[in-house]
């Protein structure tokens, strides 16, 4: 059974939402109430998922994101995005700081449910495509970020100019001849080494680096 931390600032909103959640056999271990509250109660509870919103009284919900996945250590929590609001600068800023998807309060429950499942299995919500043109928009120009390459591997760095390109594992696979099992290896290492929680943090810096360039530019 998933566990689940339900964030939001409207009580009748959150008590809604959890309540659904554990009606579907979700696992909600914990209700709060604003960012500093799920912070607190994301060290204690160590959910699998944070079902987050942005805009809150206080710490906001990409702050709170922020420093969950910190905190966690080895085995940070997925975060899902839930806002009334779908500017693409909060989709950004929340796939910069580790989220693993964004959805609309508005979206049908079966979705939500969905959703949840996808993050705890270790899928980015959005589509490559999509998480791509959303960082082409808002990426800064590249940076002299190369020394943070310095830790990886050739083939470490490959895998990470490819999953920038929006490949897939399999895709990734079959460009460099190995199986998924050795790309997801690869990956995994990346990330520990370079500290990222997503995969959409993975595109994010590929970019930063100068790896990849953005298209309008």
């Amino acid at each position: 059974m998933i566990k689940v931390l339900v964030v939001d600032d409207q009580v009748l909103i959150r008590a809604g939402l959890a309540a659904m959640l554990r009606a579907s056999g979700l696992d909600v271990v914990g209700e709060a109430a604003d960012g500093a509250e799920a912070v607190r109660l994301a060290a204690d509870l160590r959910p699998e998922v944070v079902l987050m919103d942005i805009r809150m009284p206080g710490m906001n919900g990409i702050a709170a994101m922020e420093r969950i996945l910190a905190d966690a250590g080895g085995t940070p929590p997925k975060v899902l995005i839930l806002s009334t609001f779908d500017l693409d600068e909060y989709v950004y800023n929340a796939l910069r700081t580790g989220a693993s998807g964004f959805l609309l309060k508005d979206t049908p429950p079966g979705r939500l449910i969905a959703a949840i499942h996808t993050v705890a299995a270790g899928d980015v919500l959005l589509a490559p495509s999509v998480t791509k043109r959303l960082i082409e928009t808002f990426v800064s120009p590249p940076s002299p970020a190369a020394p943070v390459l310095d830790a990886l591997t050739a083939r470490e760095t490959e895998v990470l100019r490819l999953v920038g390109h929006a490949l897939s594992n399999k895709e990734i696979a079959e460009r460099l001849a190995v199986s998924e099992g050795t790309v997801k290896t690869h990956l995994n290492r990346l990330m520990a080494k370079l500290g990222l929680s997503s995969r959409a943090q993975v595109v994010v810096l590929s970019y930063d680096c100068g790896l990849v360039k953005p298209a309008s530019r």
